[in-house]
């Protein structure tokens, strides 16, 4: 998916996701002789809290500059990263599909538009 096929809902629900993606990642560290696991803080340095705010803010020009960070945020994510968020999301390509798949024939649903 191209950072241009986001519009402001898929782009909110892309960000909360990375989010997720990125709080899951841990390392250890060594905090007086002890090693201890620390959730990753990637997120909050890419300041993803904000952009998840101005993405559900009410006021519409501070949504497009969300989607405009957000945009250039997601031509920086690593292929692997991408690709655990499309995941998260349920977003699939159905050109990927077998032709057997229920789904090659549409454009996948996102989560809550049932």
């Amino acid at each position: 998916m191209h950072s241009n096929d986001f519009d402001i809902d898929t782009a909110l629900q892309a960000a909360q996701a990375l989010q997720k993606v990125l709080a899951a990642r841990t390392h250890k560290k060594k905090i007086w002789g002890q090693e201890i696991v620390v959730p990753g803080q990637l997120g909050e340095a890419l300041k993803l809290p904000t952009l998840i705010s101005q993405l559900s803010s009410k006021v519409g020009k501070r949504r497009e500059k969300g989607l405009e960070q957000f945009r250039e945020l997601w031509d920086t994510l690593s292929e692997a990263t991408r690709q655990e968020v499309l995941h998260a999301i349920g977003w699939y390509d159905p050109e990927d599909l077998d032709w057997e798949d229920k789904r090659s024939n549409r454009r996948p649903s996102l989560p809550g538009e049932d």
